[in-house]
């Protein structure tokens, strides 16, 4: 045995001198591209386009209650009868009456509309009774 053949090549040699075959790289970036996928879908944030058009969706019809109620909390704000109305309101305990009171009120009903919007009901008795 030569000196040469009992030294040990370094890592960085032998990386240097590395040959894979293509199959090797084929297999190899296959499995990089799932593992992405799997890292990316999981903690990364990524969501289909499905569940980002529900998702747009959703924040598009909480942006819009929030919108109505501030309007019905405008409109009862400004009606003349406001503090009765208001213990009138309070002296009710049951929420789905508290809606009830709001939308038949008229303050529920949003411009251009001709039926109280519901969500913005809910939200605004909510914030009436707080």
């Amino acid at each position: 045995m030569s000196m040469q053949t009992n030294i040990k090549q370094s890592l960085a040699r032998r990386w240097e001198s590395y040959q894979p075959s293509k199959s090797t790289l084929v297999w190899g970036c296959a499995a990089t591209a799932v593992a992405t996928m799997i890292v990316g879908f999981s903690w990364g944030g990524w969501v289909t386009g499905g569940t980002s058009l529900e998702q747009a969706k959703a924040a598009g019809d909480t942006a819009r209650s929030e919108l109505a109620s501030a309007i019905c909390l405008d409109k009862f704000n400004a009606s003349s009868d406001k503090a009765a109305q208001l213990t009138a309101l309070n002296a009710i305990t049951d929420g789905y009456k508290r809606r009830q009171f709001v939308e038949a009120g008229g303050w529920a009903t949003m411009p251009g509309q001709t039926s109280p919007d519901r969500r913005a009901a809910e939200g605004c008795a909510a914030a009436l009774a707080a």
